[in-house]
């Protein structure tokens, strides 16, 4: 079996990769989250709060990707395993049922608030040890920020 030989020193990859995975849980999640709200959302803003839902979908999704790729590119594996994000997500949960139009609003205005937290934390990491991955961090955080902004203007 070939393995990727990484670019980084072993130190490198694997502070890149820690931060690399727990991105992708936190982004795993997040599609997650989102497709809860958007097929359990009421309220007289259901239209445009369940779009802007499937935007957060999309971006979490096409970012994970990324991330994913980035992660085997330096020789990390990831890990978006149902049962890995359940144990490792530290995103806060939508409540299950019928959720109403301004709760949603606030969950994700939290939700994209403590990701926006998280990611720059791992962009500062990465600082010393990937510039390349944390390129890609900069990418999430710069569309996490924007839906963050999106939601928290709707309050």
């Amino acid at each position: 079996m070939s393995t990727v030989k990484s670019p980084l020193s072993d130190d490198a990859r694997k502070a890149t990769g820690t931060a690399l995975q727990d991105s992708l849980v936190d982004l795993i999640d997040l599609h997650l989250l989102a497709k809860q709200a958007h097929w359990n959302l009421r309220g007289r803003n259901f239209r445009p709060i369940h779009l802007q839902l499937d935007e957060v979908v999309d971006l979490a999704r096409d970012h994970a990707d990324t991330v994913a790729e980035r992660a085997v590119a330096i020789g990390v594996n990831p890990d978006g395993r149902s049962r890995t994000v359940a144990e490792r997500t530290k995103l806060h949960q939508v409540d299950a049922g019928y959720l109403p139009d301004d709760k949603v609003v606030a969950a994700m205005t939290d939700i994209l608030a403590e990701m926006s937290k998280r990611f720059r934390e791992r962009i500062a990491t990465t600082d010393e040890t990937d510039r390349v991955s944390q390129d890609l961090l900069i990418a999430v955080t710069q569309d996490v920020e924007k839906q963050h902004w999106m939601f928290e203007a709707q309050r």
